[in-house]
C-alpha cells in the first residue's frame, strides 16, 4: 500500500493530536461536556494535545478580527472591516480553517445614556466588532460535528473603552418572560451588547438582535446534524461571547424541538474579566454553558471588575456570606492560568498573539535556554514581520487598554 501524502499525514497528526485519538470521537470533551476534568492541567504543557490545538485554532480565529479591522484613519473602511465575507478568511492568512463567515457582527455602546448626569448627545456609531461563521462540510467530518462559531474582537474604540470602565452592576433581563432581576452583569459590556444604532448602513438591529438571529438561523439550516455553538473572545470579546452563551440557553434557543439534548454552548475566553454577579455565574452553570478561561496571571484586565469584590470576597471563614455577596463579580467556568511576562511590559501581558504563542510553545525552560526569553522572541518577530502592521497597532491600543483599567 503506497505510503501517504506528507499533507495527509499532518492533517491526520493535527486531528487526533499526540494522543492518537481522532477529534471527532471525543469533541463532545473537549468542548467541556465534563468541565475538562483530567483535560486541563496546572501548566500549558500538561493540556490534553487535542484541547490544546482547540484552544489555539479558535484564538487563532480570534486573532482574524484583529488583522482584518481596519485602523487606517484615511480608509473608508476605517473601524470596520477591510475584506468582504466571502474573502475575509482567506485575506490574514486562515484559507485552510474550514469555516464560512456567514455574517458581520456591528456593536454601538449607548455610553451617554448609560452615564449619569450627562445629557443627549449623537449615539456611538456602531462598529465591526466580529462575525459568525459555520464548519464547512469537509471541516465537518474533522470536527464530528457542524460548528457554528462567533468570534469577536477586544476593545478599540474610545466609546468601548468608556463602556469598558462602566463597572456598576445591571440586570441582564434577557428573558422577558422570567426577567431574574438578580442575575446581574456590568453595565457596559451590557450596553455594548444589547444598544441599537438605527442609523448604521451595514446592517440593522442590536449586536444582540443580530446574533440571535443569525445563530438562530444556522441551527435551523443544520437541525438533522450534530451541532455545536463555539463562542470566542480577546478582552472585552470575552465579556460578549458570554453574554451571548448565557442569552442563548437562557432563552433556549440551543433546544431544538424533538433532538433531544441541546446544542453545547461552549465559550472560550482569552484575556477576559469578569463579566457578572454570583448569580450570573450560578445561572451560566445550571444552563449548562461551559466557559474555559485562558489568563496570563500577570494580566492586570483579567483582575477587573471587582478588584475588591469578587468571588474571593463572598464568604467569612468559608461559611458565613456577607451581605455584599450578590453585588460581588464572580468569574465563570474553568480557568486555564499561564504565566508569562511581568506587568512591566503591558504591551504583551494582555496581547492576544503572546497567548497563543505560549500555548504553541509551552516549555519557557526550553526558550530560557536557548538564550532568549520569550518576550525577546516576540518582539524580535514582530520586527521581523514588519509587514504585519496590525501588531503594532493592537500593542498600542492594548497598552491604553491597560492604563485605562490601572486608572480604575
Amino acid at each position: 500500500m503506497a505510503a501517504a501524502p506528507p499533507v495527509v499525514v499532518a492533517r491526520r497528526r493535527e486531528e487526533c493530536g499526540s494522543s492518537g485519538v481522532p477529534l471527532a470521537s471525543v469533541w463532545r470533551e473537549v468542548q467541556g461536556e465534563r468541565d475538562w476534568e483530567g483535560m486541563v492541567g496546572t501548566s500549558p504543557a500538561a493540556l490534553h494535545p487535542l484541547l490544546r490545538g482547540e484552544i489555539v485554532r479558535y484564538g487563532e480565529l480570534v486573532a482574524a478580527t484583529y488583522k482584518a479591522f481596519d485602523l487606517d484613519a484615511g480608509s473608508k473602511r476605517y473601524l470596520n472591516c477591510k475584506y468582504g465575507k466571502a474573502r475575509m478568511l482567506d485575506e490574514v492568512g486562515m484559507a485552510g480553517a474550514g469555516y464560512e463567515v456567514t455574517r458581520y457582527i456591528y456593536a454601538s455602546p449607548d455610553v451617554v445614556a448609560a452615564l449619569p448626569g450627562v445629557g443627549p448627545a449623537e449615539p456611538c456609531p456602531s462598529r465591526w466588532i466580529g462575525y459568525v461563521a459555520v464548519a464547512t462540510d469537509e471541516a465537518v467530518r474533522r470536527l464530528g460535528r457542524r460548528d457554528i462559531v462567533v468570534s469577536f474582537r477586544g476593545t478599540v474604540t474610545g466609546s468601548e473603552w468608556v463602556a469598558n470602565m462602566m463597572s456598576s452592576l445591571a440586570p441582564a433581563r434577557f428573558d422577558p418572560a422570567d426577567p431574574r432581576p438578580d442575575v446581574k452583569v456590568e453595565s457596559g459590556f451590557l450596553s455594548v451588547y444589547t444598544s441599537d444604532d438605527a442609523t448604521c448602513r451595514f446592517t440593522c438591529g442590536s449586536c444582540r438582535n443580530q446574533l440571535l438571529s443569525e445563530v438562530t438561523r444556522l441551527i435551523n439550516m443544520y437541525k438533522h446534524e450534530d451541532v455545536s455553538i463555539t463562542l470566542a473572545g480577546h478582552s472585552m470579546g470575552s465579556s460578549l461571547a458570554l453574554l451571548l452563551g448565557y442569552d442563548l440557553a437562557e432563552l433556549g434557543l440551543n433546544r431544538r424541538a424533538g433532538a433531544g439534548a441541546a446544542v453545547p454552548i461552549t465559550v472560550f475566553s482569552f484575556a477576559g474579566p469578569r463579566v457578572g454577579n454570583t448569580a450570573f455565574k450560578n445561572r451560566c452553570d445550571e444552563l449548562g454553558v461551559k466557559v474555559l478561561r485562558v489568563v496570563n496571571v500577570n494580566d492586570p484586565i483579567t483582575k477587573l471588575p471587582g478588584i475588591f469584590f469578587n468571588e474571593n470576597s463572598r464568604v467569612l471563614g468559608g461559611r458565613l456570606e456577607l451581605p455584599w455577596s450578590s453585588s460581588c463579580y464572580t468569574h465563570v467556568g474553568v480557568e486555564l492560568a499561564l504565566d508569562f511576562f511581568e506587568a512591566r511590559d503591558p504591551a504583551c501581558v494582555h496581547d492576544l498573539e503572546a497567548y497563543l504563542g505560549l500555548l504553541k510553545c509551552p516549555k519557557m525552560s526550553k526558550v530560557m535556554k536557548e538564550g532568549e526569553d520569550l518576550l525577546s522572541k516576540a518582539k524580535k518577530f514582530v520586527v521581523e514581520q514588519s509587514f504585519d502592521t496590525w501588531r503594532w497597532q493592537m500593542a498600542a491600543i492594548q497598552v491604553g487598554d491597560l492604563v485605562q483599567a490601572l486608572g480604575m
